[in-house]
């Protein structure tokens, strides 16, 4: 007599993917390939993604494609933003001469690879008990990197070792590692808070221990703004729907809150430096010219940088990635200057390869690069798998896109790294159609 496994064995190369995808290259052996005057560098986590795509293909072949039909608004609107993305690569290439068009062409094809994680996630968690199987990997994972972070914050030479006492990076990079760490903590805070979503007590505990602890350690903003979000949105449609209570909401609350305070601790430094830059403080420190970069007055120097890019080129942009390109930002510089007359001067981008640092938020990015079109695509996207989760009920993923839209805004597109893989593993639970059986 057949013995039918609680996971199918198609869902456990998900689970076995998920280290992968949530490592940083660094740490990975690689494969360089010379082609069409770039390199191209295949990771350890490309053939994750390769397999997790391949169990895909199978599993289509012999229980067909139907449920991907549910998710077609998703799909539609991804096929329309790497069709635009396609474009991109050409208009950058057409406008520019010296846009590197065959690298640029690789990373947007990267890009494209980890977008297949979606697809192939709804072909491959058919039941509960496969979803569950991927969580508690995802969960396990952002224990190590808890346990590496935490060494770290105390001095242990383990990953990207930061400063004693600051924000660490575990085997990550420190925005990665926080975009795993708040994923997982929403892991816990939605099976602690929603008890209708039936996620299992063992796992909310743990999620709610590694998530709580690692985002704090990673000690980023931008995913205590996330986190927030996603529990305020998923909160409205809990209330609709019931099974709130005040005691599970309170609790939540508390973590949520614990999680905030622990970041700011960590981050306070940062913080009152870009409280002098926005003229909140009037001490003789805040009125000197800054000597080193100041993370927050950074970003927010490159994003003004991309905002007068895409002033001058609203409809089309400038081309895949081709705001990182000093033909395109090196004219606004001077401007720049002017208007940020105390930043250090490693702040600004210059030629250098190790200077061009981008727009580093994307939603910005993405019109100084795509320009109005682009950047609506890119909205569609996140907006086809909220409406998705919304009318399936998938309030995990919900949480996650509400999360991702922050994580993106403090992140420039970066074809394969685990943010990347975030995205489009939240935009497959978005559209995963799950049964009991």
């Amino acid at each position: 007599m057949a013995v039918r496994l609680p996971v199918a064995p198609s869902a456990l190369v998900v689970a076995a993917a998920i280290p992968l995808l949530f490592l940083h290259a660094e740490f990975q052996p690689s494969l360089s390939v010379g082609a069409g005057g770039t390199t191209i560098n295949a990771y350890l986590s490309d053939f994750a993604v390769l397999a997790v795509v391949l169990a895909a293909i199978v599993a289509a072949g012999s229980r067909g494609v139907g449920v991907l039909r549910p998710g077609l608004p998703l799909w539609i609107a991804a096929c329309a933003f790497f069709l635009w993305l396609a474009f991109g690569v050409a208009w950058g290439h057409h406008r520019t001469a010296s846009y590197p068009t065959s690298t640029h062409a690789v990373t947007a094809l990267k890009f494209l690879e980890y977008a297949l994680l979606a697809p192939a996630l709804v072909l491959l968690l058919r039941r509960r008990a496969d979803v569950l199987a991927a969580l508690w990997s995802l969960t396990i994972w952002s224990c190590c990197a808890t346990g590496v972070g935490i060494t770290e914050f105390f001095g242990s030479s383990v990953g990207w070792k930061g400063t004693v006492g600051h924000r660490q990076a575990s085997f990550l990079s420190s925005s990665d590692f926080a975009a795993l760490s708040a994923a997982v903590l929403l892991v816990g805070l939605l099976g602690a808070g929603l008890p209708r979503l039936r996620v299992p007590r063992q796992l909310a505990v743990v999620a709610l221990v590694t998530g709580l602890l690692g985002t704090i350690v990673a000690g980023a903003m931008a995913a205590i703004f996330g986190i927030a979000t996603a529990l305020v949105v998923v909160g409205l449609v809990a209330a609709v729907g019931g099974g709130l209570t005040l005691r599970r909401a309170a609790l939540v609350a508390l973590v949520a809150v614990a999680a905030a305070a622990g970041t700011v601790t960590i981050r306070g430094a940062d913080l009152s430096a870009f409280a002098r830059f926005l003229g909140a403080s009037t001490s003789a420190q805040a009125a000197q010219p800054a000597t080193k970069v100041q993370t927050y007055a950074h970003r927010t120097l490159l994003v003004w940088i991309g905002y007068e890019m895409w002033i001058d080129h609203p409809l089309l942009g400038v081309g895949w990635e081709g705001s990182a390109e000093p033909a395109n930002f090196v004219p606004y510089l001077p401007a720049a200057h002017r208007r940020f007359p105390d930043e250090a001067p490693l702040a600004f981008p210059a030629r250098a390869p190790d200077r061009r640092y981008g727009v580093q938020n994307v939603w910005v990015q993405a019109l100084a690069d795509l320009g109005i079109v682009g950047c609506l695509l890119w909205v569609a996207v996140f907006a086809a798998a909220a409406w998705l989760a919304v009318r399936g009920g998938r309030l995990l993923a919900l949480a996650w896109i509400a999360l991702l839209v922050w994580l993106w805004s403090a992140q420039s597109f970066i074809a394969g790294i685990p943010l990347d893989a975030l995205t489009w593993l939240a935009f497959g639970l978005a559209a995963v159609q799950v049964t009991e059986e």
